[in-house]
């Protein structure tokens, strides 16, 4: 009789933890699971450039730059229509917390971009040693 009790005890206590570390993990930030995303939220003509409403979530203390481009794509000629545009470390807000950012791409020298272009957006974070990740693309009708 005594050790079925044991066990049921042995038992109890065992799942009594398990639910509390499940318990700690349910309550847990939402930000511990989500770092480093990119979402691109729309796209638009802004003459002469083109504008990308872009949300961002970070860590705190990283050292990286948002980065944004876009390439016209079915393109004739020798020059591609191209346009860039960065939000350098010291204005991003790295806490854990999604962020909405306007981004206002700047088209290179001789690339123009109208009403009805296919146009292939890239977003993604740029760090101190030269590497990219955290790649979002979109391809979108102007």
């Amino acid at each position: 009789m005594k050790s079925s009790r044991l066990r049921r005890r042995l038992l109890g206590t065992a799942a009594t933890a398990v639910l509390a570390g499940v318990g700690v993990l349910v309550s847990a930030p939402a930000a511990v699971a989500k770092a480093n995303l990119l979402a691109i939220d729309k796209v638009a003509l802004h003459a002469p450039g083109l504008q990308m409403k872009v949300t961002y979530s970070c860590d705190t203390g990283i050292n990286h730059q948002l980065v944004a481009n876009a390439v016209k794509l079915n393109q004739t000629g020798d020059d591609e229509a191209i346009a860039a545009a960065t939000i350098k470390k010291n204005k991003l807000v790295c806490d854990y917390t999604n962020h909405t950012v306007q981004m206002t791409l700047r088209p290179a020298v001789a690339s123009h971009f109208a009403k009805g272009d296919t146009v292939k957006f890239t977003l993604f974070y740029f760090d101190d040693d030269g590497f990219s990740y955290a790649h979002e693309e979109l391809v979108s009708v102007l």
